[in-house]
């Protein structure tokens, strides 16, 4: 019923009887070594990563990419990206971030490939999240109600997606319930209490 572990005990005690603390430090210290120098790099590159200086290079790219994509995702929520939704989007791009009409297109054909390689809306909502004032994240949150309901309905991914959206960014739902009404409303759109 029970296997014999004897052989397995007196494997064991041979393998660590060679072993002494002078033979294993060698091993420590390298692991020491490596692991400071790990940390200082992790160290090094979430202080870049946090810091609000307007000179960071990057950082306004990095907040209109991570807007794009979260645009584009809401427009392809329903998995029907309409040219009205294309149009919307495009138009946003242009008007929210003063670029030109090429720059717009740039813009949103990477954020395109950003949003089709996207596994999570976290790292784009936390590029935001950090970045931003209140303010401006509930005009982003506007900008993707505007996206959502550009085909002139709102559809039940849509509308999840938004919310959960404002819920990364850390945005009031009541905020979030008056720019989804300024939204249908500027749509268009019948609004049903």
């Amino acid at each position: 019923m029970f296997q014999d572990v004897t052989p397995w005990i007196a494997a064991s005690e041979e393998i660590t009887s060679g072993l002494s603390y002078d033979n294993v430090r060698p091993c420590i210290h390298t692991s020491n070594f490596m692991l400071k120098k790990l940390f200082i790099q992790i160290t090094e590159s979430i202080s870049v990563e946090t810091s609000t200086e307007p000179d960071v290079p990057g950082r306004e790219d990095a907040l209109r990419l991570a807007t794009a994509v979260l645009m584009i995702d809401v427009a392809r929520a329903d998995h029907v990206f309409e040219e009205s939704e294309f149009d919307r989007v495009l138009q946003l791009i242009e008007s929210h971030f003063a670029l030109s009409p090429e720059h717009s297109a740039a813009l949103f054909n990477a954020a395109g490939e950003e949003a089709d390689d996207m596994v999570s809306l976290y790292e784009f909502t936390q590029i935001l999240h950090k970045h931003l004032d209140e303010a401006e994240k509930a005009r982003i949150i506007s900008m993707l109600w505007q996206v959502a309901y550009a085909d002139g309905q709102l559809d039940k991914y849509e509308d999840s997606l938004v919310l959960k959206i404002s819920d990364l960014l850390y945005v009031s739902r009541g905020r979030v319930m008056r720019l989804k009404h300024d939204a249908q409303k500027g749509a268009g759109v019948p609004i049903h209490e």
